[in-house]
């Protein structure tokens, strides 16, 4: 039923005793395959560009306003000005079975005041990619967030990233509209394809999310028994 003002107009359902919510500041988020750590060159960007630059081309950093790196130095360089960043807040995702970093991802444009926030800057290395800690690292971000109190958490992705739209559409997310001729980056349009998760379906997603990352749910070999997908089915 759509509510209405003293003067007939539809208007959106009251949001009762909201306030704004915390800014992001944990340092570390643990789980069982990953831990995200914030960024740190020191301790970090040595195992992130060895693991990035084991892929034999460049084809992962197409989509990324940055990269690829050619040297170490190059990605340090990188890696030392996004640990200062605030906003985007940059984590490593470091696998816990053998200690490496092996990719990054950031939480970016706050906006404490609406309960609004997106996650961002995900670059995953191949040895991170299709693993239980990529999906982990993922989980671990929009559990915290959720849990500050936000009501909505955003992807965004280029609409030609078809890769980016399965891993949204995979992690629960809900596709909203094309942006066009949203941003240029390194020389080319890009229309950017919204996504986003709010709070009343985080419930369901949490527990799928939860299932799928039970040990129970990999066999001996460590394939999956059910799909992420399957399971947001059945929540």
């Amino acid at each position: 039923m759509t509510r209405t003002n003293e003067y007939e107009q539809p208007i959106g359902d009251p949001v009762p005793g909201w306030v704004p919510v915390p800014l992001p500041d944990a340092e570390v988020l643990a789980g069982r395959y990953c831990t995200l750590e914030r960024l740190d060159p020191g301790r970090h960007a040595a195992d992130l560009h060895a693991a990035y630059a084991a892929a034999p081309e460049g084809r992962d950093w197409t989509y990324m306003s940055v990269g690829p790196f050619p040297t170490p130095e190059s990605y340090r360089g990188w890696a030392a000005a996004a640990a200062q960043s605030r906003d985007p807040r940059h984590y490593a995702v470091v696998d816990n079975a053998s200690g490496r970093a092996l990719g990054t991802l950031a939480l970016m444009r706050h906006d404490p005041a609406n309960g609004v926030i997106e996650v961002g800057w995900v670059a995953l290395s191949r040895a991170l990619q299709r693993t239980p800690a990529a999906t982990e690292a993922q989980f671990l971000l929009m559990r915290y967030v959720f849990e500050l109190g936000y009501r909505r958490y955003e992807w965004k992705c280029d609409s030609l990233n078809a890769p980016s739209r399965r891993a949204a559409a995979r992690l629960g997310f809900t596709y909203e509209g094309t942006f066009r001729q949203a941003v240029v980056t390194k020389g080319r349009n890009r229309d950017t394809a919204w996504y986003a998760l709010i709070d009343r379906d985080w419930p369901a997603v949490r527990a799928a999310f939860e299932d799928w990352l039970d040990p129970a749910n990999f066999d001996a070999a460590g394939r999956q028994l059910k799909s992420l997908r399957a399971l947001h089915r059945l929540a």
